[in-house]
């Protein structure tokens, strides 16, 4: 994708969006851990997808913002929509597309009316931003085809650092209704818990083909370990993300901030 620099006018959801590719696309800003930890999860993101489809295969990417997960599917050769509340977004990603086939569908993707399912479709960091979840991976589970697959990245609510809600232990969410859709850390409502994911899973009618923990302490830059990764190799910190990866499980939900989940869509019997 190319790398664009502001013009001097522009809406601020560009002036938003465009702070977010300074720091996880184009190393301009000096957060490391944010960087290390964006990087990771795209990184685990398109190995997911991978495994399931082939270029070619028809992907929506849901909530997509700046466009990064969609521009850099459409140039490994799969057919991808962008879709975003926010309209304006769209020229941002146009100036940013350098090749690959990228469809644009802004609004709600629940009332957008699609012809037809997608192969894959991907929320990114999305979930823990609305007051039902549950009943939006309901929704989101019918614009996979049968067969199809589902990919979700969460916060993972057991990290050690993590402090909100469980989804769960909340018996009235609409409460939080005017405070979803934030596009920051600053709007999430509750972070899901691997035991509170199965069960929303299998309530949207999916099923789990793979579940990742990933980005630990030092990887996130917590901990006062943002300077170790000013002077560590950057195989010196994949080293230890692997290391962490193959603790015990019940390990790993204390240490890894991220979650990635791939779900599948039952064929038509």
């Amino acid at each position: 994708m190319k790398q664009v620099t502001l013009p001097r006018t522009c809406p601020e959801s560009w002036q938003e969006v465009y702070h977010y590719d300074l720091i996880e696309i184009y190393g301009k800003k000096s957060i490391l851990g944010h960087t290390y930890a964006y990087n990771n999860r795209r990184k685990n993101v398109i190995e997911l997808i991978q495994k399931v489809a082939k270029p070619g295969a028809k992907i929506l990417d849901v909530a997509a913002a700046q466009g990064n997960y969609s521009l850099l599917l459409a140039e490994l050769g799969y057919d991808v929509t962008w879709n975003d509340l926010r309209e304006d977004l769209v020229d941002y990603v146009k100036l940013k597309h350098e090749k690959g086939t990228i469809r644009y569908a802004p609004g709600n993707c629940f009332d957008l009316g699609f012809d037809e399912g997608f192969d894959v479709v991907l929320i990114t960091e999305i979930i823990e931003h609305v007051a039902h979840p549950d009943e939006f991976l309901r929704k989101i589970a019918q614009l996979v085809k049968p067969g199809g697959y589902l990919v979700m990245t969460t916060p993972n609510g057991e990290y050690i650092r993590h402090d909100l809600p469980k989804f769960s232990d909340c018996p009235d969410p609409s409460k939080f209704e005017d405070l979803q859709f934030k596009s920051n850390a600053d709007g999430h409502i509750f972070l899901l818990h691997e035991d509170e994911v199965r069960p929303l899973v299998e309530e949207a009618g999916l099923s789990i083909i793979e579940f990742r923990l990933f980005t630990n302490l030092l990887t996130n830059g917590h901990v006062k370990t943002e300077y170790l990764l000013k002077v560590l190799p950057r195989s010196v910190v994949d080293s230890l993300e692997s290391l962490t990866g193959s603790l015990p499980f019940s390990w790993q939900r204390k240490l890894h901030k991220g979650m990635a989940v791939l779900m599948q869509r039952p064929a038509r019997s």
